[in-house]
């Protein structure tokens, strides 16, 4: 068995930021520490559990298989310390730890951002991390404490939190609005240019719902098409065509009048969100305290 007394919970924190950032130096930059630093402590962990951990060369580095396991070793020791220092935190005016965050890009940009930002000014001893990415967030594969959900969610082990719902509208610019009369029934639409969604699996197909329960389904023809809820954005704000986006990401640009809302009766149902929390007995103040700041910037009782 190894000896590994010398061993401190910083060699394991080096290791993390070493793997997750793929580089010793942006490591050392995360861990606000020197690249000789991180290295040494890298070194000394290999010495200490006799296995090679990561593989260095002049491009990159890799990690070996015995790497990999120790890694998810290692920030389960992690998660489950913060975890625990959380649960037993005096008051949650101490917050500190690390409070890891996962959303899509475009929620994670609008609506996330703000939000943590002020839980970081209130609980200066907090660090926060947010994972933003156009792909399903796994909280114990990608060490996450949080993970918002904007899709139905599937049967898990994880805790759910219901922090509001979205619906989609259809949106363009006002100059596109002045240039392409729209047809006065939803169901000639069709004919417009739109830009689509292309993770969708119809990205230019529209289930539209109106408040009286009437119910449409258009099919346009994307003469545009991004993977980004962004990139669609932009390029309907600059007159590409229609687009259908979630409301949260087009609020502001409806304010400051760069979009317009076209056939606003009309919009998909709405989408519950959902704040995802590992299963255990406990959670942690500092999880508590974003999820509640969240609901109430959404307006959820």
């Amino acid at each position: 068995m190894s000896d590994l007394r010398n061993l401190t919970f910083e060699h394991l924190l080096n290791y993390i930021a070493v793997v997750e950032t793929g580089s010793f130096t942006r490591a050392a930059q995360r861990r606000g520490i020197g690249k000789t630093t991180v290295s040494d402590s890298i070194q000394r962990l290999e010495l200490q559990l006799g296995a090679s951990l990561i593989v260095r060369t002049t491009r990159r580095i890799s990690v070996t298989e015995a790497g990999a396991s120790f890694f998810e070793t290692c920030r389960e020791i992690v998660r489950l310390a913060d975890e625990a220092m959380s649960v037993v935190s005096p008051s949650q005016d101490e917050l500190r730890g690390t409070l890891r965050v996962a959303s899509s890009v475009e929620y994670s940009a609008v609506v996330l951002a703000p939000v943590l930002a002020r839980i970081q000014r209130a609980h200066p001893a907090l660090r926060i991390e947010m994972v933003s990415a156009d792909r399903l967030i796994d909280l114990i594969t990608d060490g996450v404490d949080v993970a918002i959900r904007l899709t139905e969610l599937a049967d898990s082990s994880h805790r759910a939190v219901r922090i509001g719902e979205y619906s989609k509208w259809l949106v363009a610019s006002p100059d596109f609005v002045l240039r392409n009369p729209l047809p006065e029934q939803i169901d000639d639409a069709a004919t417009l240019a739109f830009v689509g969604l292309s993770v969708l699996p119809h990205p230019a197909r529209f289930k539209a719902h109106r408040a009286d329960g009437a119910t449409r389904e258009i099919n346009f023809s994307a003469s545009v098409l991004a993977d980004t809820v962004y990139a669609c954005r932009a390029a309907a704000a600059e007159g590409a065509g229609i687009a259908l986006l979630p409301d949260f990401s087009v609020l502001a640009d409806l304010a400051t009048g760069r979009l317009v809302r076209v056939y606003p009766d009309w919009s998909t149902t709405s989408t519950a969100i959902h704040a995802l929390i590992p299963p255990g007995k406990h959670t942690a103040p500092k999880t508590r305290v974003f999820i509640d700041m969240l609901k109430a910037d959404r307006g959820v009782a």
